[in-house]
């Protein structure tokens, strides 16, 4: 991962998807690029000549100032390769068109202005069902990315998940182990097109080393079991493909990928 597209936002998740940054980056020798962006547009009920609006701006661009001088200073006495963006719009609008020159983007686990919230992130589903690079999701009490440490990678056997696989390759490189787990369910009823020693011959071919589990379900969540899975084995992120059914039948009806984005409690990799 070379070229590390990174979310700048004054949430208390920020220090944690900056460190996460600069672990990538050390551990790949990779740039990160700071993309801030800032949207001016304040709804106000019965502003109509958008009085609310011009007296926010100077408060919103001060807020994005001083933001953007503390972490400028805190990376200028880091060793990593890094840029400022400074772009006014809306950021999953932003970091989408921002992503086509980069091999992954970091969020964090709320959208802009839910800090703390339970809920799963709106812009983190966006992105990685339309950018064409994956989304790491990094929860605030994330304090350090080990690279070398295991990752669990979630196998259903779908084409999302055989995307998530393929674009985890670079950090799976660094794991010291990597397990792909399948969750037993009494009734399947997702089409399994690739077996999970499929995915592992896959990985085989980058001279990573895999082992295949299945872990029993019971009567927890699917989510749930492959989070406890995924903890026991002491891994430092979850790999998943993104929304395999429909994004709007997982937000109506609930899903693996909403669960998981529910209140993550290590890094998740998205991609679709």
């Amino acid at each position: 991962m070379k070229s590390i597209l990174l979310h700048i936002d004054g949430d208390s998740c920020m220090e944690a998807r900056l460190q996460t940054a600069m672990d990538i980056a050390r551990a790949c020798d990779g740039h990160i690029t700071c993309l801030q962006a800032v949207t001016y547009e304040v709804f106000a009920p019965g502003d109509f000549y958008g009085s609310a609006m011009a007296a926010a701006m100077p408060q919103i661009r001060q807020a994005a100032e001083r933001l953007r001088a503390k972490i400028e200073s805190d990376l200028s006495n880091e060793d990593v390769s890094w840029e400022w963006r400074f772009i006014s719009g809306r950021a999953e609008h932003r970091l989408l068109e921002q992503s086509a020159l980069h091999d992954i983007i970091l969020v964090g686990p709320h959208d802009i202005g839910e800090d703390g919230t339970r809920g799963p992130s709106a812009m983190a589903g966006e992105l990685a069902m339309r950018a064409a690079v994956p989304v790491l999701v990094i929860p605030g009490d994330t304090q350090r990315f080990d690279l070398t440490a295991p990752v669990l990678i979630a196998w259903n056997g779908s084409s999302e998940a055989s995307v998530a696989l393929r674009s985890a390759v670079p950090l799976l490189k660094h794991a010291s182990a990597v397990h792909i787990a399948t969750v037993q369910e009494v009734k399947r009823e997702q089409r399994v097109d690739f077996s999970a020693h499929e995915a592992a011959a896959y990985l085989n071919r980058y001279g990573i080393s895999v082992e295949v589990t299945e872990v029993e379900r019971g009567d927890a969540k699917v989510a749930d079991v492959l989070c406890a899975e995924a903890e026991k084995l002491g891994c430092s992120m979850l790999v998943m493909g993104a929304y395999g059914h429909s994004r709007l039948a997982e937000m109506l009806l609930g899903g693996v990928t909403r669960r998981s984005l529910n209140d993550p409690k290590m890094p998740i990799f998205l991609a679709h």
